[in-house]
């Protein structure tokens, strides 16, 4: 998945071009000739933005290490 375009691809663009695969496999859109390419993509779509929460995460611990848990707050 690292191909030029992608080097600058945004957290909201990869979540939202995964949701349109979504959408377009629930309504049976994908012909099956494409499913494989699809999938593929959207596993890599869904490999990225995991990556991406998971160092924005980390970065936040590390700019809060002693501060409440995101997670906790109401």
């Amino acid at each position: 998945m690292k191909n030029k375009s992608e080097n600058t691809m945004t957290y909201q663009a990869a979540s939202a071009e995964l949701e349109q695969i979504l959408l377009q496999l629930q309504r049976g859109e994908i012909p099956i000739d494409d499913l494989i390419k699809q999938a593929k993509r959207a596993s890599e779509l869904l490999n990225y933005c995991k990556q991406k929460l998971r160092a924005t995460s980390e970065a936040l611990d590390e700019l809060f290490p002693d501060d409440i848990n995101m997670t906790e707050v109401n």
